[in-house]
């Protein structure tokens, strides 16, 4: 049987799930927003706790990576990302679920060869190419400061 362009798009179609997108954007923005209020929540609990601004920003990111990596281990965490989508990729928490997920699964194979090895597996890539990203941003930002462009 020869597969036409034609022919692959008719069983792709039929083969892909299909989603409703707006129901999808609309849990997204719910859930990332909604991350993002318990942020500031607990921003403004710290504030009002008597820690600085730059304290409580710390203990404000400090306190949703734990959270995130609890609700990780708990299996909570995967079963919000089910329903919400890309609304749990707000980057803090998504990060750390990132990584205590790649913890978990490899815990199996020992703390070297499992975790020591494996925890970056996922987030290795934004960690890299995070890095090597502001790295150029960083030399073209000084370049133009030099040349006052």
């Amino acid at each position: 049987m020869q597969v036409t362009p034609e022919l692959y798009q008719d069983m792709q179609k039929q083969a892909v799930p299909h989603s409703n997108t707006k129901i999808n954007v609309l849990m997204a923005f719910v859930t990332g927003g909604s991350i993002c209020t318990v942020g500031q929540l607990l921003f403004t609990v710290f504030q009002n706790l008597g820690f600085s601004q730059l304290q409580s920003m710390a203990w404000t990111s400090i306190t949703l990576v734990f959270l995130s990596a609890l609700l990780t281990g708990l299996g909570i965490y995967q079963k919000l990302a089910r329903h919400a989508g890309a609304g749990t990729l707000v980057p803090i928490t998504g990060f750390a679920n990132a990584i205590a997920s790649s913890a978990i699964e490899s815990k199996t194979e020992g703390f070297i060869l499992g975790i020591g090895t494996k925890i970056f597996t996922i987030a290795g890539p934004v960690i890299l190419y995070g890095t090597a990203a502001s790295v150029i941003y960083g030399l073209i930002y000084y370049l133009m400061q030099i040349f006052n462009i």
